[in-house]
């Protein structure tokens, strides 16, 4: 069962709402708020709630389902089920109180409050001054560059470079040069194993010293491949190995440049602390395949489900709970696009699929 996003109203004056993310009956995350949802350009202060009063009186306000529960940094995501006022974070911020005890501050923000804060260009990733560690694989004949860096040569599992932190490996590039990945079309199943195996390590690229308009260049191609095969074989890689990042470098130089940045990037994050508040929302959550969103539900049951001609009626009743308003919008969307045709007036008003 996917995770709720539930808001209370207490009758605490300081902090009047709780607001809480369950699932399957168990809770993830609660805090108590001064608001239940920031305004634009605000960040409310919360208070962790680490135990509840089962006497206390709570008023409930909503349940919405969360879509995706994640971190960004330091931040925990929250993304709800719902058109608007649905992108929101948790900021933790660990501090010390006067005689050295921990004091840990949570910052409730949305997405219009993040967009006004003057914090909006920063990045989430500070400047390390670590060593990189990086293992380049022995098979590789006329490596990439990376100056300051640790360079170990040795067989590696999967890839060409990789990171290391205390000898494991946690980023690794694949490097393909133009010519490499077009030899590899000719043993397309062998190669889609290889990609497979790399997507398997968490933080992982396809790294091509090639723009893609180079594998569509009848001249750059040379009669090896027809233009419309290189970009079906470039399609069905992006489409059969979702989770890896393919990058169109351009040339070997700007690889290298790109590989090396990403590397950094990579030890920042391993480096940067993991604060309780993320570290424990996300243990407690077990991340469920992403549901349609409302709009698309509507569309599946007019378009699949209800026996034509319905009303509108038929349809708010299998939504319910939902404000019927934001039924209407997503049906009167569907007749504009020509989904639907409509007939009569008023209450008695039926739809029916376009022919």
């Amino acid at each position: 069962m996917g995770a709720l996003w539930t808001v209370e109203r207490t009758g605490h004056r300081r902090f009047p709402f709780r607001i809480a993310v369950e699932q399957d009956g168990r809770r993830i995350l609660a805090v108590r708020a001064q608001s239940a949802w920031p305004g634009p350009g605000q960040q409310i202060f919360c208070l962790r709630e680490h135990a509840l009063d089962p006497d206390e009186p709570l008023e409930p306000l909503e349940r919405v389902p969360v879509a995706h529960l994640g971190k960004v940094g330091r931040k925990l995501t929250v993304v709800l089920d719902r058109a608007n006022r649905k992108r929101c974070e948790f900021l933790a911020v660990a501090k010390q109180k006067n005689d050295g005890t921990p004091l840990e501050q949570i910052f409730f923000r949305t997405e219009s409050g993040i967009r006004a804060h003057r914090s909006r260009t920063r990045m989430e990733l500070l400047p390390d001054s670590q060593v990189l560690t990086i293992a380049i694989d022995s098979g590789e004949r006329y490596p990439w560059r990376f100056p300051g860096a640790v360079i170990r040569r040795r067989r590696l599992a999967a890839g060409d470079y990789a990171l290391l932190d205390d000898e494991r490996p946690v980023a690794v590039v694949e490097r393909k040069s133009f010519d490499n990945l077009l030899g590899d079309f000719g043993a397309l199943q062998a190669l889609h194993h290889l990609l497979e195996d790399l997507a398997s390590v968490e933080s992982s690229a396809l790294v091509i010293e090639a723009q893609y308009g180079d594998f569509l260049d009848q001249k750059r191609l040379a009669g090896r491949w027809p233009p419309a095969h290189t970009a079906r074989v470039l399609a069905e890689l992006a489409a059969l190995h979702p989770r890896l990042p393919i990058v169109f470098a351009g040339n070997r130089k700007l690889a290298n440049v790109w590989c090396h940045r990403f590397f950094v990037a990579c030890r920042t994050r391993e480096s940067s602390p993991q604060l309780d508040l993320v570290r424990e929302t996300l243990a407690g959550y077990d991340p469920m395949p992403r549901e349609p969103g409302f709009d698309d539900r509507v569309r599946e049951e007019a378009l699949h489900r209800l026996e034509p001609p319905f009303g509108f009626a038929d349809l708010t009743a299998r939504f319910p709970g939902e404000a019927p308003a934001r039924v209407r919008r997503v049906l009167h969307q569907m007749l504009k696009e020509g989904l639907l045709a409509g007939t009569g007036r008023g209450r008695g008003r039926r739809y029916t699929r376009a022919t």
